[in-house]
């Protein structure tokens, strides 16, 4: 039975045995000894999103430290919330706070965004004209996640994007992809996307 770590744009933990192409955390532990989920989801305001392979480092999923969780992609991290690792992504991350409106450097990114993608506990949404928003956005639709690239509107799977829709004009969306995050794919930041976005 897969753990319920990978990241939904929603901001929510879910079990697949889909694989993703990023993983990443929430700034600490956030399961028990036997492996399971309480009901913290996230340990501090520092969520990140990391490559799979750093260094050759080698540790047990859900162990002794951080709660590790797992993304699509990069497109998918960004509209749950999560930002560039400075470790294991340090050029990405420093392109990333470059285009970050005000604040550029990690703390103050993170409290930032905290305020953005979360209301209570739930996974904010912002209302913006879909006209507006650039590609790798994500905005909410029937209860389904989809990504903006190019004309189109590409629905959000664990296993990838299927079912593109005409990108519509002159509408109002439910946006998932925290404000702040959408200013710095508009200033020219391009997230890793799944290969599975080009076809």
């Amino acid at each position: 039975m897969p753990l319920p770590n990978r990241v939904t744009p929603f901001a929510d933990l879910i079990a697949t045995p889909a694989r993703g192409l990023m993983m990443g955390n929430r700034g600490g532990r956030i399961h028990d000894a036997s492996r399971r989920l309480g009901g913290r989801r996230w340990a501090s305001k520092q969520w990140i999103c990391c490559v799979l392979d750093f260094k050759n480092r080698q540790r047990p999923v859900w162990g002794d430290s951080y709660t590790e969780m797992f993304f699509l992609d990069e497109v998918t991290a960004l509209a749950a919330g999560h930002r560039p690792c400075f470790e294991c992504r340090r050029k990405d991350a420093q392109a990333f706070a470059g285009f970050f409106p005000r604040v550029h450097c990690a703390p103050h990114m993170d409290k930032v965004l905290h305020r953005e993608r979360l209301d209570g506990r739930a996974k904010r949404r912002h209302r913006r004209a879909l006209d507006t928003l650039p590609d790798g956005a994500m905005i909410a639709r029937d209860g389904e996640a989809f990504a903006l690239r190019g004309n189109g509107l590409l629905r959000w799977t664990p296993t990838g994007y299927d079912k593109a829709l005409p990108r519509l004009r002159g509408i109002d969306v439910d946006v998932l992809t925290p404000p702040s995050i959408i200013d710095v794919l508009k200033r020219g930041y391009a997230p890793l996307w799944h290969p599975g976005a080009a076809d």
